[in-house]
C-alpha cells in the first residue's frame, strides 16, 4: 500500500489547496524569470535590430541610448568621406509623450533617413516602412494604431502606413518611426505663443545691446536654435575594412566618439540595465528562497498533522524507510504539481502582461532543479521530527 497516495486522498481539499497556494507563489517566480530577461532583450533590440557596425556619436558622450548626443546634421556626410566607410546615415532618437488614442502614452521617435539610410523599422507585420519624405509614420502595435490611422505630432497629422510587433526601447516603449526632417520638426517645433514669447525675448536682448529695431529684427534668425542636429551616425563599413581601424580615424580627425554594436551593447547593459537588473535578480533569489521555505514549512505541518499515525506505523513494526517514503512521496508531490500549475499559470499570464517577457528554455530547467532540490531538502525537517517520533505516542504516551 502506498501510504503517500493514500494520506493525500483522505485530505484531498487541503493538499489541493496547498498546491494552488504554492503554485501561486512558484508562478511569479517563473514570471520574474521572463521580465529579468525581457528587460535585458528590451534594452539590448534597438540595438541589436539596427543594421550597423559603428554608433558615431557626439564626443565624450555614451550616447545615444545611455546619455543625450547632439550632432551637426552635415557631420554624417565627412563620417562617409572616411576610408572604410561604405554607408553613413543620420539618426534622431529621443524620448515623447502625445496624446494617441485617447490616452497619454509615452513612446520613442526614431527619425532615419527614408531612401536608403540605415535605421529603419524592422519586424514590419502590416503595411509598409515610410516611402514619403513627409507625413508618414510606422508605429509599434503596443500604442494601438491601425493602418490608415492619422497620429498628430507638432502641427501635423502622420498617416500610419506600417505596424510592427516587438519594436521597442530599452523601457519597453513602442518605437515610432519618421523621415528624419519629420523628426527633427516634431522635436522642436514650438508652440505659436511659446515662440512669439522667445522671439520677443530675443528682440529685447539685441536691443539691450544697442542694435536698433530693424537690425535687431534682421539679427533674429541669426539667433534662432538650430533644428538641423541629429543625435548618431549610423556607419556601413566596406568589405574588408578594420572596425578598430575606422573608428580610430573618426576619433582623431572628426572629434566624435564611436562605438561598435557590442559596445553599445555592453554600455547598455552595464549602465541603464545594470541597477534594474540587479534588483530584478535580487527579487528572483528572494523568492526562490520563500518558495522553498514556504514549501518545507507546509511539509513540516503536514508531518505534525499525522504525528500519531506516524507513531502508530512504529509501533505496529514499520521500518524508517517506510516512514521517509511516506514524507518524500508527499513533498515531490507537491513540489511537482505546484512546478506544473505554476507552469501553466505563466503560460496564461504571458500575454496579457504589460512588459516583455522572455522566457529561456535553460532558465526555466535551472528553476525547476533547485525547487525540487529545494522539495527534497525541505522534507528534512520533517523527517528529522518524524524518525524521532517515539512508538509510545500512539498509546497517548
Amino acid at each position: 500500500m502506498d501510504l503517500a497516495v493514500k494520506d493525500i486522498r483522505r485530505h484531498l481539499g487541503k493538499f489541493v489547496a496547498t498546491i494552488a497556494g504554492v503554485a501561486m507563489l512558484l508562478a511569479i517566480v517563473l514570471v520574474m524569470n521572463g521580465i529579468y530577461q525581457g528587460n535585458i532583450a528590451d534594452g539590448v533590440w534597438l540595438i541589436d535590430h539596427t543594421a550597423t557596425d559603428l554608433w558615431v556619436v557626439e564626443r565624450g558622450r555614451g550616447g545615444p541610448f545611455n546619455e543625450s548626443s547632439r550632432l551637426p546634421q552635415d557631420s554624417y556626410k565627412s563620417v562617409a568621406a572616411t576610408p572604410g566607410v561604405a554607408k553613413a546615415s543620420p539618426l534622431a532618437i529621443y524620448a515623447a509623450q502625445r496624446e494617441i488614442g485617447g490616452k497619454s502614452q509615452q513612446f520613442t521617435i526614431i527619425g532615419y533617413d527614408v531612401f536608403g539610410g540605415l535605421g529603419g523599422p524592422k519586424r514590419i507585420v502590416r503595411g509598409r516602412a515610410i516611402a514619403a519624405p513627409h507625413y508618414e509614420l510606422v508605429a509599434d502595435r503596443k500604442l494601438g494604431l491601425a493602418l490608415g490611422d492619422e497620429v498628430t505630432l507638432a502641427t501635423h497629422s502622420y498617416t500610419v502606413v506600417g505596424i510592427t510587433q516587438g519594436a521597442v526601447d530599452s523601457g519597453g516603449n513602442p518605437l515610432v518611426y519618421l523621415s528624419l526632417p519629420d523628426a527633427q520638426e516634431v522635436q522642436f517645433q514650438q508652440d505659436n505663443r511659446a515662440l512669439v514669447a522667445s522671439r520677443s525675448g530675443s528682440l529685447k536682448r539685441l536691443e539691450r545691446a544697442g542694435y536698433g529695431s530693424e537690425q535687431a529684427s534682421r539679427l533674429l534668425p541669426l539667433l534662432s536654435p538650430s533644428t538641423d542636429t541629429i543625435n548618431a551616425v549610423l556607419v556601413r563599413l566596406a568589405p574588408g575594412a578594420d572596425a578598430a581601424q575606422v573608428a580610430q580615424h573618426v576619433r582623431d580627425w572628426l572629434y566624435f566618439n564611436v562605438y561598435t554594436s557590442d559596445e553599445e551593447r555592453a554600455l547598455m547593459l552595464e549602465g541603464r540595465l545594470a541597477r534594474m537588473s540587479a534588483v530584478l535578480g535580487l527579487f528572483r533569489a528572494l523568492l526562490i528562497i520563500v518558495s522553498i521555505v514556504i514549501i518545507a514549512l507546509i511539509i513540516y505541518v503536514l508531518t505534525i498533522e499525522k504525528i500519531k499515525s506516524i507513531a502508530t506505523l512504529k509501533l505496529i513494526g514499520a521500518s524508517n524507510g517506510v516512514i521517509v517514503r511516506l514524507i518524500m512521496e508527499q513533498s515531490m508531490a507537491l513540489t511537482l504539481a505546484s512546478f506544473a500549475l505554476a507552469y501553466a499559470l505563466r503560460e496564461a499570464i504571458a500575454p496579457g502582461f504589460p512588459r516583455s517577457l522572455a522566457f529561456l528554455a535553460h532558465e526555466t530547467a535551472i528553476t525547476f532543479a533547485v525547487m525540487l532540490v529545494g522539495g527534497v531538502v525541505a522534507s528534512g525537517m520533517a523527517i528529522w521530527h518524524a524518525l524521532r517520533t517515539p512508538p509510545q505516542l500512539a498509546l497517548g504516551g
